[in-house]
């Protein structure tokens, strides 16, 4: 029987795991908001689907990813569907969840794994922590949840950033973030599709938490444009979203993807990651 997947939100990094599947003869369904969206899904592998608008059918779907932003309600594709997709928790294979590692809050630059409780304080954390209960309390569906670091890859990253000019250094002593480039997302996610373990966990990061400034000065160096200033981060002008990024200090590791999943990284740092895309530039 042929694999089919549905995408909910076939954005950025279901594009990429679309580009891993479409070769291996699978069928792909993605979402997307507008007209726009849909020639992207397209090249990606994909056929789209302009949704909320057009009614998603699920009739024979085997494999359901779910990537849409949730609200304080929750997530919107089980506020729209959610009796549908329970009363179809037979007929799925897996499912899978792309949240965040938001949900696990601030721990001081101290280490988390996937057996450290939630506890977010930022918004996004919290809605996406409420999501992924709402996920996870629908009797006999095979739910993986899969925890995002900050994403990065071709067309996404400090480059084009660079470029356009105008980009600080934030100097926030003992800061660190973790990060994760969007090709080995995919490379995670079609893994645990080959090896199911419902009501899984993984974290999805790379081996390395850096402080922001040495991936924007790598950056920087690898394009032979000038160091961006650096400004002390009680002093930056920064927006809410952004500042709440920097309330948040914790490093992520990921060996359960390692372990379980048998997944080797691609670019296991950024230094790597943002060679192979100066690489393909």
């Amino acid at each position: 029987m042929t694999n089919t997947l549905f995408s909910f939100g076939h954005g950025y990094s279901a594009q990429a795991l679309s580009r891993t599947l479409a070769p291996q003869g699978w069928r792909i369904f993605g979402t997307t908001r507008d007209i726009e969206g849909a020639t992207a899904i397209r090249t990606s592998g994909a056929e789209p689907l302009i949704w909320p608008g057009e009614q998603p059918d699920l009739d024979g779907v085997t494999h359901l990813l779910i990537s849409t932003a949730p609200n304080e309600d929750g997530d919107p594709v089980l506020a729209a569907l959610g009796d549908e997709i329970a009363k179809r928790a037979g007929q799925l294979k897996w499912v899978g969840y792309l949240s965040t590692t938001a949900v696990y809050g601030d721990h001081q630059g101290d280490w988390v794994d996937e057996a450290t409780p939630p506890t977010p304080t930022a918004k996004r954390g919290r809605w996406r922590m409420l999501a992924e209960e709402q996920w996870s309390g629908i009797p006999g569906l095979p739910v993986h949840i899969f925890r995002l670091a900050g994403i990065y890859g071709p067309g996404r990253g400090p480059f084009s950033k660079l470029k356009r000019g105008g980009l600080r250094r934030i100097i926030k002593p003992g800061q660190v973030f973790s990060r994760i480039h969007v090709t080995d997302i995919a490379q995670v996610l079609a893994a645990s599709m080959m090896a199911p373990n419902p009501g899984s966990i993984y974290n999805v990061c790379d081996d390395e938490p850096v402080p922001p400034q040495d991936v924007i000065g790598y950056a920087a160096e690898l394009q032979g444009l000038p160091l961006p200033p650096a400004v002390p981060y009680d002093e930056a002008d920064l927006t809410p979203m952004a500042r709440s990024f920097y309330n948040e200090n914790k490093r992520v590791r990921n060996d359960l993807i390692k372990d379980e999943l048998g997944v080797q990284l691609l670019y296991p740092n950024y230094r790597v990651g943002l060679e192979s895309l100066t690489a393909g530039s």
